[in-house]
């Protein structure tokens, strides 16, 4: 039996939780997913998780945020003219914003004020425990 390699094409259900329970992502209820060893699929750490599991495994893995998404950097928080907002906002709405490589970077309404609009542009699961649990239904080669 094939077990993952970095050299694998895997077919896996994930669970995605946080330490309470609250499911992040699943794909137990749907359709498996399919991704390449290394293809960005999943987050580096996530990967190296799987390596050595074989078809009909199981495992969970409990994931620091130095291993998930990462600690929260408090320079990730802008304050903004309200101003500049041309849409209602809430707090909690995520707002995509143009960077300077015309690139889309999302980011998270924490706080409206009278003025200023602050946005958190951390991973939402950022600085977080996560729980990571899987289920291997198929291993092939990369060609």
């Amino acid at each position: 039996m094939n077990s993952i390699t970095e050299k694998s094409s895997i077919t896996l259900h994930f669970e995605l939780s946080l330490n309470d329970g609250q499911i992040i992502d699943s794909t137990f209820d749907k359709a498996p997913a399919q991704f390449n060893y290394g293809d960005g699929s999943l987050l580096p750490s996530f990967e190296e998780m799987l390596l050595g599991l074989e078809p009909g495994q199981e495992a969970t893995f409990n994931m620091s945020p130095e291993n998930a998404f990462g600690m929260r950097n408090p320079n990730n928080i802008q304050n903004m003219p309200r101003s500049q907002f041309s849409i209602d906002i809430e707090e909690g709405m995520i707002v995509s914003f143009a960077d300077v490589g015309k690139n889309e970077l999302p980011g998270v309404i924490s706080n409206i004020g009278e003025n200023e609009v602050e946005v958190d542009f951390n991973h939402p699961l950022s600085g977080r425990d996560l729980v990571f649990r899987v289920q291997v239904i198929a291993v092939g080669v990369i060609e």
